[in-house]
């Protein structure tokens, strides 16, 4: 290992577990490891007590990120043979709206003992969907009043976002609400454990604030008078339980304390930047640092980024904020809130050990898998409908038809998921111009991205790099040191070096999938048919 070799640490907390993956200022990768979560995604059963949890529900247990994250990053740091000394910046990235409910000094109220039995005390994961009612009233109330943020998000928020969750846990269980002192995203708690800090000078992400709990940098958050309105207890929620200071992704929220230096097994003193969104920090992971660019990032669910020069209102969005995913520019968030467990889910149903055999033979079919036409909403629809109540589906099969169609169907009905959010894109005024897909997804499932491509009627770019998030949270680690310590003279500098596709350089070198173009021809006719399935499925659970 050479000496005086500058190196960064990103940590990517995902829905099942989290990757450290160790770079230097060129990118190349030095060390990466992976640690499940010892309790999962808890959605059957809360630990302690055994309660059954409602389908709707999905938690995390908070002790899960320490322990794994630590446990990752020594493998990494052990496999890697680096001087620890060299490491200058660590990042993080965050699965989101996870949030939590805590005390004043950081501990979780499922972590107390009068409340460790308390299901609603529980930090609650991003798919977590009890807080339809309330995500129904804040939208009615917001609309009432006319509130000016509502349009940043498509005039609708989303089921999954950060005061639909406090307001469920204030309306459902009112004493976890009084005893709550801090509530934030889970990224933020886990940053809050890395440095030192007191509640009240706790860093929370402006990316996090910005896409899942309506703050802007211009506005701030919504008004006393508007939370008043949802509940007469939330008016001061902002002023009472949620302390702390607003932190751009990129800049030092801190530097790692003693405690988890020693948990990690390095050094303390170590800059550690303000989370990002998991989704959010693989923009700049994939080397994409322009605007006009579709970042789709495919894992469990799939988050779809897009930079643009310019704000526009698109109806559905999850939001538009400014500098929210790379300075200078309006950040898009749009998304499927199912993809890889939707698969997943099909293949369990279908009593499946692996997807070879389906794939294989859903591979021979032609665009339409012989008439099965599926509606993708099997965890509800982000964009462009922002309702976690509505439900997927197949339709058009008959005796003759076997698991590879539906499992086709569903890859197809994924892909027209994405069409219809580009074509809302376009139609109020934000360009998008280049594909790439990210994530472990579109490496283990090529046909997948062969669908899109072709549904598209464009090329698809497969970055690399299958830890595109984890990626850009170490570039955005690496920033957070400093112009001296990296001589990156910018955000996109710092991007294209680390990140930037590099000819005649494979590690650098995006897979390019190009579109048959007679099934896009054909795709044309059945994303029509999707469509209309979708207004037909709109009005079935109503």
């Amino acid at each position: 290992m050479a000496e005086n070799m500058k190196i960064s640490l990103g940590l990517d907390f995902g829905t099942e577990s989290v990757r450290a993956l160790l770079v230097d200022l060129e990118g190349k990768e030095l060390g990466n490891a992976v640690a499940n979560y010892s309790h999962g995604q808890i959605t059957e059963t809360l630990p302690g007590t055994g309660e059954v949890l409602p389908a709707d529900f999905a938690f995390q247990h908070p002790n899960d990120w320490i322990e794994s994250s630590a446990e990752a990053v020594r493998e990494a740091v052990s496999s890697s043979g680096i001087n620890v000394a060299d490491i200058i910046g660590i990042g993080v990235d965050f699965t989101s709206c996870t949030m939590l409910p805590a005390l004043k000094d950081g501990t979780p109220l499922c972590m107390t003992d009068d409340l460790a039995g308390e299901k609603f005390a529980w930090p609650k994961l991003w798919k977590h969907h009890g807080a339809i009612s309330q995500t129904d009233k804040i939208n009615r109330i917001a609309t009432e009043r006319n509130e000016d943020w509502l349009s940043r998000y498509g005039g609708i928020i989303g089921l999954e976002w950060f005061f639909p969750k406090i307001l469920e846990t204030l309306e459902e269980a009112p004493h976890v609400y009084e005893k709550t002192e801090v509530w934030l995203e889970a990224g933020d708690w886990y940053v809050w454990q890395l440095v030192e800090a007191e509640a009240e000078a706790l860093p929370r992400s402006t990316c996090q604030a910005g896409y899942k709990a309506m703050w802007n940098s211009q506005t701030g958050f919504p008004s006393p008078e508007f939370f008043e309105a949802l509940h007469p207890d939330m008016k001061n929620v902002i002023k009472d339980k949620m302390p702390g200071r607003l932190v751009p992704p990129g800049e030092s929220a801190g530097q790692l304390n003693s405690a988890m230096a020693e948990k990690f097994g390095i050094p303390s003193g170590i800059p550690v930047r303000a989370s990002l969104i998991d989704a959010h920090s693989g923009v700049p992971g994939v080397g994409a640092s322009e605007a006009g660019t579709f970042v789709m990032v495919m894992g469990t669910s799939s988050c779809h980024m897009l930079n643009s020069n310019s704000e526009e209102s698109v109806p559905g969005v999850a939001g538009v904020v400014k500098d929210g995913i790379l300075p200078g520019f309006y950040g898009y968030e749009t998304g499927q809130a199912a993809v890889g467990d939707a698969f997943d889910w099909l293949r369990k149903l279908l009593s499946q050990d692996d997807y070879r055999e389906m794939m294989e033979k859903a591979e021979k079919l032609s665009p339409g898998a012989d008439g099965v036409l599926c509606m993708d909403w099997f965890n509800g629809c982000r964009t462009p409908l922002m309702d976690g109540s509505l439900k997927g589906g197949f339709i058009g099969l008959s005796l003759n038809h076997g698991n590879h169609h539906l499992y086709r169907s569903l890859m197809e009905a994924s892909a027209f998921g994405v069409r219809w959010i580009v074509d809302i894109l376009r139609d109020n005024g934000v360009p998008v111009d280049k594909f790439v897909a990210t994530g472990g997804l579109p490496h283990h499932n090529p046909l997948v991205v062969q669908i899109y491509a072709d549904v598209l009627g464009l090329p698809v770019y497969v970055h690399p790099s299958k830890q595109g998030p984890a990626l850009g949270a170490a570039i955005l680690g690496a920033l957070a040191a400093g112009s001296e310590a990296t001589g990156f003279s910018s955000v996109s500098d710092a991007v294209d070096k680390m990140a930037g596709e590099r000819e005649n350089v494979p590690e650098r070198t995006s897979k390019v999938v190009n579109p048959d173009l007679e099934a896009t021809r054909e795709y044309e006719k059945i994303y029509k048919k999707y469509r209309q399935l979708a207004d037909v499925l709109q009005k079935f659970d109503k």
